[in-house]
């Protein structure tokens, strides 16, 4: 089964709701001197952001085919 535009655009909008969630994790992490927890966070939170920004490319050129 393909995934469509529709259905791909609201995974990246969960997606960019797990990154938020994390980002807020990450600078409690942080605030708290816990370095190495707001470090792994935040290379987490990056990579949540990449991968949010490869689905919307996806969405854009399913749409324009």
């Amino acid at each position: 089964m393909a995934a469509t535009p529709a259905e791909l655009s609201s995974l990246a909008t969960a997606l960019d709701d797990l990154t938020r969630r994390v980002t807020v994790h990450a600078e409690a992490a942080d605030a708290g001197k816990d370095e190495e927890t707001a470090r792994e966070l935040f290379a987490v939170e990056r990579s949540l952001a990449s991968a949010n920004r490869r689905l919307a490319r996806l969405v854009l050129a399913l749409q324009r085919r």
